[in-house]
């Protein structure tokens, strides 16, 4: 029997790619939008609003996903807003049971009330450390530049800047058909001199050319869902599977794959969470997560993700603390960060769940007082 879902959010979990701008709660947007001077909002209803933002999450194609995203990103313009909006983000996914996180945003998107990049990022890392002060949480950034845009470069250096601070890795995200991640080649190459970090949206809304380039062009250390290397894997009549050299390679490197089940299937990425890759690449051992790509949008925790996943494939303790694992060891913190948080935080936190699963109660537990 697959866990329940309170079980599932008591155990400690890790988040790889999760969009702060996608996270928002509905009543901040709305309050946000009256403080800034937002003009937009088409309605001031928090579950109204929660309707409109999600309706793009039903349409099958990540371009009209990414809609709702100008309301969210439009109300967070100011460095009280984007402090706000990171720290809810902190405490939320601390309340989730997420003991580790690195959330993702653009700042050049947040520039348009006169912001600089730096008090952009300034801004988001204060609101994380305030998120997680006195919560059994730790939150970095990833900052992302634009593929459709032509700043990546300059959002790398950003990024190296800020290394010391909080900032713990490099991304390009957006519309990713006619924008292959190695127009973008300069920034990549920037990030590979300063020993840093890089995650490449790639293989979701575009099929294997696009992970081939972030791999081999741009020498991503993760995938951002890559979903479409499934495409690369061929299961005949029989049931034997033979991978393709793409697969192989990623396989064998150990790139991880941040998948985001509820989101793939949103995006069109994946046709539904029954027929989601996730399920052949963790029987075939591809260092592949689970994650909520935006929370608001697609109405996920991190939680429900796994708990939709455990109901959909079976999937028992051991399959969730495999994946949790895999997150952790795939993560860009320090090593010896990640090994203590495996060691005295995941794998304590398992051995417990498992044990209350399997835990008889007593009879006289079981009597209620009906006086």
């Amino acid at each position: 029997m697959s866990p329940a879902l309170d079980q599932i959010r008591a155990v400690p979990k890790v988040l790889l790619h999760d969009h702060l701008d996608g996270g928002l709660r509905p009543g901040t947007v709305i309050e946000l939008a009256r403080e800034v001077g937002y003009e937009d909002l088409p309605t001031r209803d928090p579950e109204e609003l929660t309707r409109v933002l999600t309706a793009g999450a039903h349409r099958g194609h990540l371009n009209l996903y990414l809609d709702a995203f100008r309301h969210t990103v439009g109300v967070m313009q100011t460095r009280e807003a984007l402090r706000r909006v990171a720290s809810e983000c902190a405490e939320d996914l601390a309340g989730d049971g997420v003991v580790y996180a690195e959330v993702r945003f653009a700042p050049e998107l947040h520039t348009d009330l006169g912001l600089t990049l730096d008090e952009v990022v300034e801004a988001v890392l204060e609101g994380f450390r305030e998120g997680s002060r006195q919560r059994p949480i730790r939150v970095y950034a990833l900052l992302t530049a634009m593929r459709t845009a032509a700043r990546s470069l300059e959002i790398a250096e950003l990024a190296v800047r800020y290394r010391d601070a909080g900032v713990v890795g490099f991304d390009i995200a957006g519309a990713e058909a006619g924008s292959p991640p190695s127009r973008h080649l300069d920034a990549f190459q920037y990030i590979h001199r300063e020993n840093f970090h890089i995650t490449i949206h790639a293989g979701e809304g575009f099929g294997l050319p696009s992970i081939w380039e972030a791999v081999q062009y741009c020498g991503t250390d993760r995938l951002g869902h890559g979903v479409r290397i499934a495409d690369d894997i061929d299961i005949d009549a029989s049931g034997s599977i033979r991978l393709g050299r793409l697969a192989s390679y990623i396989r064998d490197k150990r790139i991880p794959l941040e998948m985001c089940p509820t989101s793939n299937v949103q995006t069109g990425a994946a046709p539904s969470i029954a027929r989601h890759p996730l399920r052949l690449l963790r029987q075939l051992q591809f260092r592949v997560t689970v994650n909520t790509d935006n929370r608001l949008m697609s109405q996920v925790t991190l939680s429900s993700e796994f708990h939709r996943v455990a109901q959909e494939f079976g999937y028992g303790w051991s399959d969730i603390e495999w994946l949790t694992v895999n997150a952790m060891k795939s993560a860009f913190a320090p090593f010896d960060e990640r090994l203590r948080l495996i060691n005295t935080v995941i794998k304590p936190g398992f051995a417990t769940a498992r044990a209350m699963s399997d835990a008889v109660v007593p009879a006289d537990m079981l009597i209620r007082d009906t006086t």
